[in-house]
């Protein structure tokens, strides 16, 4: 009689209901407790690929440490100017991009990364003396062949010379165009520039077919068109008026043409 007792739907059904209130507790629990453990990681893990971007990450330093050369500031997309809008340290534009007060629909041909909205301040990081400095960091985002892929692309404080590119979320093919975390198709971005024409306002840079020759082309990645699309349009939305354009101008108007003329870039990619 027991046993057929114990076997009672009645008794299945509140052992089952207390097991999962039981999980529950556990599991909220532990969530609510590693959250600070979580965003000090994913604090680290943006920091360390702000660094790795720039090429000056050294696996043997602390990472705060090293991330103390760099500035963060705010910029105001539309005029190219910094905001004091927004705490730079704490600013994160992408968690704006839906927020109707500070940013924008984006369709048709303005839209060519595939946002769909667009944040209207974005951080970018300056390494050295933030009135002159040695590297710009942008951050760049845009749809690949699986979903959006987030990165962070560092220029020289010319505004127009590449130093790095490196991806840090996306949901692409390993092997084909996984391949953007490559250290050696990343090492074919330095040194390239972004305008060929110093006057213009229209990015040059893209991924092409074949063996890359120009000074704004970087090889495609192989059997991955869709992904090396991603690429190019991601850069030349974030890379024109539509996002860092209007603040590039300003540094590129700067430039002595003769000092970029000289301009011998010399990085180090890790792992190349």
């Amino acid at each position: 009689m027991a046993a057929s007792s114990n076997n009672s739907i009645k008794k299945i059904l509140i052992v089952a209901f207390a097991l999962c209130i039981v999980c529950s507790v556990v599991v909220s629990t532990a969530a609510v407790a590693l959250r600070p453990q979580q965003q000090a990681n994913q604090e680290i893990d943006r920091k360390t690929n702000i660094l790795r971007v720039a090429g000056v990450l050294d696996r043997n330093e602390d990472i705060d440490t090293q991330f103390a050369a760099f500035t963060p500031r705010v910029v105001e997309l539309e005029t190219g100017e910094y905001s004091d809008q927004f705490d730079p340290e704490t600013y994160d534009g992408f968690a704006y991009r839906r927020d109707p007060a500070v940013s924008r629909t984006l369709s048709g041909e303005r839209d060519i990364a595939g946002l769909t909205r667009r944040e209207d301040y974005a951080t970018v990081y300056l390494l050295g003396d933030p009135d002159d400095p040695e590297q710009i960091i942008l951050p760049i985002r845009g749809q690949g062949l699986w979903g959006l892929m987030r990165g962070f692309l560092s220029l020289e404080g010319d505004g127009n010379t590449i130093v790095g590119i490196t991806y840090y979320e996306h949901g692409e093919t390993p092997g084909l165009g996984g391949e953007v975390d490559n250290p050696r198709w990343q090492a074919q971005w330095p040194g390239k520039v972004v305008f060929s024409d110093e006057d213009s306002v229209t990015p040059d840079i893209r991924l092409v077919k074949g063996a890359a020759t120009g000074e704004s082309e970087v090889d495609a990645l192989s059997g991955a068109t869709l992904t090396s699309n991603g690429v190019t349009n991601m850069l030349q939305f974030w890379l024109s008026p539509e996002g860092f354009g209007e603040y590039l101008a300003r540094f590129r108007d700067q430039v002595d043409p003769e000092d970029a003329a000289e301009a011998t870039p010399d990085f180090d990619v890790e792992g190349a």
